[in-house]
This record gives structure tokens, C-alpha cells and sequence, in this order.
């Protein structure tokens, strides 16, 4: 598999997130493996900023989560990137169910055009 220019920025993004979110954890989760996502969505043309204000609103307070980053494509004016720090990946799971999160997945669904590269990974960390 490659990794594409953008794909490798994102990784890179989740890892300086992934530090930063390290030192906020509990000491008892000092061990505990983080889950992180990055993925690309598509705007129906000329939608992207009405699609980032839903998912800004949906995200606002998502138990559990450490980072939820929504970039622009400099490249794509249609597409958005985001990138998530999870504690784990219940986490992340149990995020979906949340009304707030429903509620904006619902506002979002008529002007998706759809999905791009996405990834799971396991950010890394450390103090500094």
C-alpha cells in the first residue's frame, strides 16, 4: 500500500495529536492503547463549510474523546479531513450513539457525496 502525500500529513497530524493527548490521560491509563481514525469526506459542491458546521456542532462533547480535528482540503475544495484521538475504540463506538452526533449525522446525510481514504490507527505518544 502507498501513502499518498495527504494521507502521510494526517498520519503525522494524529501522531503530534496523539502526544499532546498522552499527558492529558490519567495516570491509570498511562498503558492504555488510544484509537485514532483518520478519513476524508466529500461535500456535495459548494457544501463543504455547511458540512464542517454540522460536524463542529455533532462533536462538541463526545465522552472519551481526546482530540477531534476537521481540516479543509487545500487541495479539494469539496472535501474535509478529519482526524479523532480516542481513549480506546468503545470509545469511539459508543460516541455514534450519542443524540448530538445522531443529530448531525441526519443534517449531514443529504449534502454527503461521499467517503475517501480512511484509517484506523494507534497513535503514539510520549511526554515532552
Amino acid at each position: 500500500m502507498t501513502l499518498h502525500r495527504r494521507e502521510f500529513i494526517g498520519a503525522a497530524a494524529l501522531v503530534l495529536l496523539a502526544q499532546g493527548c498522552r499527558t492529558t490521560m490519567d495516570e491509570g491509563d498511562a498503558n492504555a492503547e488510544l484509537y485514532g481514525l483518520i478519513g476524508q469526506m466529500m461535500a456535495a459542491p459548494g457544501k463543504r463549510d455547511e458540512l464542517i458546521r454540522y460536524l463542529a456542532e455533532g462533536t462538541a462533547e463526545m465522552p472519551g474523546n481526546l482530540a477531534y480535528m476537521i481540516n479543509k482540503d487545500a487541495g479539494d475544495p469539496d472535501a474535509v479531513w478529519i482526524v479523532e484521538v480516542w481513549r480506546n475504540k468503545a470509545a469511539h463506538a459508543a460516541s455514534l450513539a450519542l443524540p448530538q452526533v445522531q443529530a448531525a449525522i441526519a443534517k449531514a446525510r443529504p449534502i454527503l457525496a461521499g467517503f475517501g481514504t480512511r484509517a484506523e490507527v494507534i497513535p503514539v505518544g510520549g511526554k515532552h
